[in-house]
């Protein structure tokens, strides 16, 4: 390997710490392996016939896991160059969801491995989105399974590597910030390890708490914890082909209050954790958040009621539909029976929008939308006064031109992608509206369950070819990594030296 280092310095290839990149990869497939103990209990459990696939799997993951600690990141040094940052978090996102495949080829759930990628992709980067038609079908603990790859690409995988590896010194802070792409994610503690520890803290005792709380409402065991990891990730995988219209109306309840307390961001959740209100309210995000959500359900509302519905129908769908919508979870329940245009525009629009910045959901994040917005009102201002300087601010702090700019340079290739991905699917049969919200929904990583309620169709993963599938998959990625980091890995540009 040395006799190729001269070469590649003379062609300006960069450089990269293999041995840590190799050693992080094996420490998240061996927690992944272990991860799976659960699915192989409750298999054993529930006698589903899996246990023995669900082992095997495990073992499968567990063997190159080890290879690549022991073997292959043997002795590492704990640095990662900012420039390299990208990179890593690219490499995590492919390899996890691609050992996530076994458990799918092995117990037979999927056709082709296609298929099984496509449920993998959806499930780590929280869409959502499935080509399982009949979820209660599948043995109980693939189901669980499903449900816990959610949970653990919620808050990301690179941030589960901060809190697992805290040698790693220089470059976590480059490695936080990738996984929080262009968003200026605020830190609950000085030390980094630190912040990303009680940000998981925060999440478990969510999940714990929405599960408790189901089982205490008589939700089945299964279902409790399917539903407790899907919802406080905001992924959205349902266990039954019908949804959710099987609980109770306190289960629903219960889980409509944590998927809206999913789409906020976790540091304003920490607050309210520690009981510091005193400046919760102050946060501009937060703030829009819940207005938006009250709004939309309003309007929602108002739109039922002029179609035809009456009103506590449509009082009690709205404030379900809108909280799945607005917090990316993507639940959905049987639609009513009087539908209106309005809600279909409406929800279009929020699944664009997304949640927080900072939080467990996709889309454009409200934080941008916000930047955005302040920008626009600043520049049509300057118009009436040309003299006047104006700043952008958010929560009384300045932001920076540099980082308006990147804004700008997200959303327009987040309309770009849309775009794209819609185009090859309309290549692939689809109709240009079922193109295009399919291509929102999974580059928002929301899922396709409340866009198959507004328009009254039947999008079928399933009947999708493997291009089709393949252009979803790529979607769903982007939109976790949130466009920099897979443009940066593709870009001839960032594998040659520079700042």
């Amino acid at each position: 390997m040395s006799a190729f280092r001269p070469h590649i310095e003379r062609i300006g290839v960069r450089k990269f710490n293999l041995k840590l990149i190799f050693r992080l990869m094996g420490v998240l497939l061996m927690y992944h392996a272990l991860g799976m103990a659960l699915p192989f209990a409750i298999s054993i459990y529930c006698h589903d016939g899996a246990q023995f696939a669900l082992g095997m799997a495990a073992v499968g993951i567990l063997i190159p896991g080890l290879f690549f600690r022991n073997i292959l990141g043997k002795n590492p040094t704990y640095d990662i160059a900012e420039n390299e940052s990208y990179w890593v978090t690219t490499i995590t996102w492919l390899t996890i969801p691609l050992s996530g495949t076994l458990p799918y080829i092995l117990t037979g759930a999927t056709g082709s491995f296609a298929d099984a990628l496509f449920e993998s992709f959806s499930g780590f980067t929280t869409t959502g989105s499935s080509v399982m038609a009949h979820p209660e079908e599948l043995p109980q603990g693939l189901l669980v399974y499903r449900a816990f790859t959610q949970w653990v690409g919620g808050l990301g995988l690179m941030l589960f590597v901060v809190a697992i590896l805290r040698r790693l010194t220089l470059g976590a802070e480059q490695i936080y910030e990738a996984e929080f792409s262009g968003t200026q994610q605020r830190k609950l503690h000085p030390r980094l390890a630190k912040s990303v520890t009680r940000l998981w803290v925060i999440y478990s005792v969510l999940t714990l708490m929405l599960f408790l709380l189901l089982l205490i409402q008589g939700t089945p065991l299964v279902d409790a914890i399917c539903l407790a990891f899907s919802t406080v990730s905001t992924g959205g995988f349902v266990t039954h082909s019908s949804g959710l219209s099987i609980l109770s109306d306190g289960c629903l309840c219960t889980i409509t209050l944590f998927m809206l307390l999913s789409g906020i961001n976790v540091a304003q959740l920490y607050r309210i954790f520690t009981l510091k209100l005193r400046h919760w309210g102050r946060d501009e995000e937060t703030r829009a958040y819940l207005l938006l959500t009250l709004c939309s359900i309003s309007l929602c509302v108002i739109g039922f009621v002029a179609a035809g519905q009456d009103v506590g129908t449509s009082l009690r769908y709205s404030v379900f539909h809108i909280a799945s919508t607005v917090s990316t979870c993507g639940y959905y329940l049987p639609r009513p029976q009087h539908w209106s245009f309005v809600v279909s525009v409406l929800t279009f629009l929020l699944i664009v929008v997304g949640a927080s910045a900072g939080s467990t959901g996709g889309g454009l994040k409200l934080r941008r939308i916000i930047i955005l917005s302040k920008y626009i009102g600043n520049y049509f201002t300057r118009m009436m006064h040309p003299n006047a300087v104006f700043r952008v601010k958010v929560n009384g702090e300045v932001v920076q031109h540099d980082y308006i700019t990147k804004v700008f340079a997200y959303f327009f290739l987040y309309i770009a992608f849309i775009v794209a991905g819609a185009f090859v699917l309309t290549l692939c049969r689809c109709s240009i509206p079922d193109a295009i919200c399919m291509a929102a929904a999974n580059i928002s990583n929301l899922g396709p369950s409340p866009l198959i309620n507004n328009l009254g169709g039947s999008l079928d993963y399933a009947m999708l070819p493997t291009i089709g599938k393949l252009t979803l998959t790529t979607l769903m990625l982007a939109g976790r990594l949130e466009l920099f980091a897979l443009i940066a890995v593709f870009s001839p540009a960032y594998w040659r030296r520079g700042t």
